[in-house]
């Protein structure tokens, strides 16, 4: 078996498409020490700049100093902790639904969802382009599972339509991680009223960006329906770690009793329950983060000009770049690195084949220098390797 995973990891090379760890020295931030180097960086998740605020580091020394480091236990046996629960309520008054259940990641709450409510004779409508977690929870759910084309809301209706499954659920990343677009929640959402489906949003990059004070996607389209399952992730925009599951009172406590990657498996740190508190009240009285991002963005999709690459249509903090080859984004993200400018080469199988491309992802923690910078240095890029 070594022998055979040797070759298989010297293809990927050849192809390539090895990725490698960077070490990052310092806090995360829009400007970074990696492997040494003072670097600012287009590429985390961290798209408020919370993950080294104030205000969650203080919420977290203190909580660790009254709860401890680890809570000990699953939730179901001592590993509940007064924290995990405020910060649930927190979190269900934040994004305007009835009850949320945490998890430790969001992988982990999608497979939860998806394998604990969905079985052998149910059906899972899917968009092609959904995030791993999604595709992999369709996978252990065992269900008849139906992929239509990426926002092709007409492929999805006659899927829906055709289906007589016992229960359907349709599931979708509220804004894709690698393209930046946006589900089109309210028509999803009226799709699964007139089918009599449930509508699962992976909104693991809207929560905290997306909406009034980063309440996400739900508030952004100002939508809201008894069908929707709203699971988001707290290690992005809110800064800290985990994801939560929010809805129907009936379907959390369902989650409770029965979701296995909540059931088995040690509950998260009660001090990170408490920067999540924390993090929630930055989102609500700090509203110049997301205007400041906001601006970022269209300074961005205004001023760079590019003749050959393309820029996706993105009105989020993901505003990925599209070459093509592995050779040329790899390139390009190599030059900029050389310039001191960190914005990673995504590359298939994350996304399909020829079409690799910087992500860059912005930050509310960037200034306008540093995008300008950014702009300079890929308009030049283009010419350079493009000459």
């Amino acid at each position: 078996m070594i022998e055979q995973l040797k070759a298989e990891l010297a293809e990927r090379e050849q192809a390539g498409l090895k990725r490698k760890r960077r070490l990052l020295q310092s806090p995360q931030s829009a400007h970074l020490v990696a492997d040494e180097r003072r670097l600012v960086s287009f590429a985390s998740n961290d798209y408020l700049g919370l993950a080294n605020h104030p205000d969650l580091i203080s919420a977290l020394q203190q909580a660790t100093a009254e709860a401890g480091v680890g809570s000990g236990a699953s939730h179901l046996i001592t590993g509940h902790h007064q924290l995990h629960h405020i910060a649930e309520q927190s979190l269900a008054s934040f994004v305007g639904l009835p009850a949320t259940l945490l998890f430790s990641n969001g992988y982990m709450a999608n497979m939860g969802v998806v394998a604990t409510l969905l079985g052998r004779n149910d059906a899972i409508f899917a968009d092609k382009l959904n995030h791993a977690s999604l595709n992999d929870a369709a996978v252990l759910a065992r269900a008849e599972v139906n992929r239509y084309a990426h926002q092709d809301l007409a492929q999805l209706e006659k899927m829906l339509a055709a289906s007589n499954a016992s229960r359907k659920l349709v599931i979708v990343d509220a804004v894709f991680s690698m393209d930046g677009d946006i589900a089109p929640v309210p028509e999803l959402i009226a799709l699964c009223e007139k089918y009599d489906a449930y509508l699962l949003l992976d909104d693991a990059h809207g929560f905290g960006v997306l909406g009034s004070q980063g309440r996400g996607i739900l508030s952004h389209f100002n939508a809201a329906s008894p069908r929707i399952i709203y699971m988001a992730t707290l290690g992005k925009a809110a800064g800290v770690a985990g994801a939560f599951v929010a809805g129907d009172e009936t379907i959390i406590q369902y989650l409770i009793q029965s979701a296995k990657t909540y059931i088995y498996t040690t509950a998260s740190p009660p001090a990170l329950a408490a920067a999540l508190v924390a993090a929630v009240d930055v989102m609500k009285k700090e509203v110049g983060r997301h205007q400041h991002l906001r601006d970022l963005i269209a300074y961005f999709k205004q001023n760079l000009s590019l003749k050959r690459w393309q820029l996706m249509p993105s009105c989020t903090a993901i505003q990925p770049i599209v070459l093509g080859s592995n050779e040329a984004v790899l390139g390009l993200s190599d030059y900029l690195l050389d310039r001191d400018i960190l914005v990673p080469a995504i590359r298939p199988p994350t996304v399909p084949k020829n079409t690799a491309r910087l992500r860059v992802s912005l930050s509310a923690s960037h200034s306008f220098d540093d995008v300008k910078s950014l702009i300079h240095h890929l308009q030049q890029a283009e010419k350079a390797l493009l000459a």
